[in-house]
């Protein structure tokens, strides 16, 4: 069974006096000013090293590197003791807090890779606390229908591109940057990591699987007071048969506000993530980068703020999770079924469904070779009636696994970045149905059985589909030219669904749907993959107000639609006008090309 954010056992009299007592101990932490940090200042570092022990490091301050990027500064400094002068500075100690004279001045926060000595970015902590006065993120742009990764939406962590020139020509080949968050996988293939390794050290995570405990963490809300500064918590992105932690270390506790890593996570800015406690089995040497390899444990709360400068968020505060279910089946037998919770965030979601679906993939079927998957199922969200449906197929000689899983992952991205705030997942159930062969069809020629005809007449069209090994398909269907219409050439368009889409898809994007209910019928009315669509259009004026076609409107109609665009983006023109619309099918494969025949109505 999945696990559920929502569960909390503290009991509710104890939680008040908990944060009371929390709050009282913390009010005393005074903050050292960042203008009265000077080079050859000392000071100690918290930090764990193994298991939940929180230990001291020594800290030598080397200067403060100023507006090193927004508004923003860095304290330069050396770090020594413990384990450090073997690891350097570790993955997994974004956050740790340092104090100079018993005050707290900032968290470890950036490094070096591939440094000799251990040398940081310590970010002061005025910026950290700073977090929680950000506003709600405003609604984002659309995701683009073909966009080829899910990460790019996210920027890079690299700080060398907005430092000053002064500071630029002296660090430009070190690149100072974000300390990597190592981020546990479990369940997770080999092919998995190795595939999204990229896009994810994109966004600043260094995955890891194999090397870490990872699983699932226990479900009951933990104790606040168990954490302090120096602890190291786990942000969980996934949880159940495949789960999903990043590692880092908490800086600072004011009450029952948390503050951590002193850099960004995923920059999603306002969210809800859960965290748990997490324990440090080992640390790792590296030559690029140490890290810690940790497990988490209890539920802690909620991250609700993830910015530039720090993370942020609420003891005992529970963060809502979406279950996910994916099964997968072979010549009509289940082979499996994975059960997971995943956060509910517009852009994380999709991504996680992404690799999800590309890892129930990999782990049940093969991925070398030709194969097709249909991957079938229903997207719920909170107070929506009606679900964003899953119905395509996708097939290749290699690689399908990938373009099955990214583009079931589009159409969520699409909705969840469609400026409506209100839509969170509900729930997401997929089916995968895998077949050992590349089952797709060519739309090789088109050719109908007369050029002319009369309105009202017959049109006999039939479609040349062309499979492996050369295996040919005839479809016919017969078309009735309407009674009235005006003599002239007619065109019949025969094309895979993803061309059919793109002739309309100047609707979908113009046009800022009106309501939740019409994106996701306008997402739904995209055609699937497994028909070719016979478009019947002449080159005439056609409008579409939000979503209806109106094909060669009168003149008087047509001047008051023309008029009226540009307003708000709902009615578009297109050049073509479609006359009616057919479907040609093909079993359960994919159909691929496009071909058009003309045919001339005469009076």
């Amino acid at each position: 069974m999945p696990f559920h954010a929502r569960i909390v056992t503290v009991p509710r009299f104890a939680v008040p006096l908990v944060f009371a007592l929390a709050a009282a101990l913390h009010a005393q932490t005074a903050f050292f000013p960042l203008k009265d940090i000077q080079p050859g200042l000392h000071g100690v570092g918290k930090t764990v090293f193994s298991g939940n022990r929180i230990e001291q490091f020594q800290v030598e301050i080397l200067g403060v590197l100023e507006n090193i990027g927004p508004k923003q500064n860095l304290i330069l400094a050396r770090l020594s003791g413990g384990p450090l002068a073997e690891t350097g500075v570790l993955q997994g100690m974004s956050g740790s807090p340092v104090y100079i004279d018993g005050k707290l001045a900032g968290a470890v926060a950036l490094a070096f890779p591939f440094s000799k000595e251990a040398i940081t970015g310590i970010r002061p902590i005025e910026e950290m606390v700073r977090v929680t006065e950000a506003g709600r993120t405003p609604p984002p742009s659309q995701v683009a229908r073909n966009e080829s990764s899910l990460a790019s939406l996210y920027a890079a962590n690299d700080l060398t591109r907005l430092l000053p020139g002064r500071l630029e020509s002296a660090i430009r080949d070190s690149k100072l940057i974000d300390i990597a968050t190592p981020v546990a996988f479990s369940g997770f293939t080999r092919d998995t990591l190795d595939s999204f390794a990229p896009q994810l050290r994109v966004l600043g995570l260094e995955p890891t699987q194999g090397l870490s405990a990872g699983g699932p963490s226990s479900q009951h809300m933990g104790d606040p007071s168990t954490l302090k500064p120096g602890s190291m918590i786990s942000v969980q992105l996934m949880t159940g048969d495949l789960s999903i932690g990043a590692d880092g270390t908490v800086t600072y506790i004011d009450g029952n506000r948390i503050y951590a890593f002193g850099h960004r996570f995923l920059a999603v800015g306002s969210t809800a993530l859960p965290f748990t406690r997490s324990e440090v089995l080992a640390l790792l040497p590296n030559l690029s980068a140490s890290f810690k390899i940790s497990a988490p444990k209890e539920t802690m709360g909620a991250i609700l703020q993830d910015r530039n400068t720090a993370i942020a968020g609420e003891l005992g505060r529970a963060a809502a999770m979406a279950p996910i279910s994916i099964s997968v089946s072979r010549g009509g037998k289940r082979l499996d079924n994975y059960q997971m919770e995943m956060v509910n965030d517009r852009f994380l979601s999709p991504l996680l469904v992404q690799m999800a679906v590309f890892n129930t993939i990999d782990a049940t079927e093969r991925t070398v070779g030709a194969s097709s998957f249909r991957v079938t199922g229903e997207i719920e969200f909170q107070g929506s009636s009606a679900p964003l449906k899953v119905n395509n197929m996708y097939a290749a000689d290699t690689g399908s696994a990938l373009i099955a899983s990214l583009s079931t992952a589009i159409p969520l991205a699409y909705v969840l970045q469609s400026g409506f705030e209100a839509l969170e997942v509900k729930k997401v159930a997929l089916d995968i149905e895998s077949f050992d062969a590349k089952k797709q069809f060519q739309i090789d020629s088109v050719y109908v059985g007369r050029r002319e005809v009369r309105a009202g007449g017959k049109v006999e069209l039939t479609t040349m589909l062309v499979g492996e090994n050369g295996a040919e398909i005839p479809r016919t269907i017969v078309y009735q030219v309407p009674q009235g219409i005006t003599p002239g050439p007619l065109y019949f368009t025969v094309a895979d669904g993803m061309t059919t889409n793109l002739a309309e898809l100047r609707q979908i994007i113009g046009a800022q749907p009106k309501s939740i209910s019409q994106l996701l019928s306008t997402v739904n009315s995209l055609r699937a993959n497994t028909k070719a669509y016979v478009r019947v259009w002449r080159p005439e004026p056609a409008f579409q107000l939000e979503g209806a076609d109106f094909p060669d409107p009168p003149p008087s109609i047509a001047m008051i639609l023309g008029g009226s665009q540009g307003g708000q983006g709902s009615i578009t023109q297109t050049r073509n006008s479609k006359v009616a619309e057919l479907e040609i099918g093909a079993g359960d494969s994919v159909i691929n090309g496009s071909k058009t025949v003309e045919v001339e109505v005469k009076e």
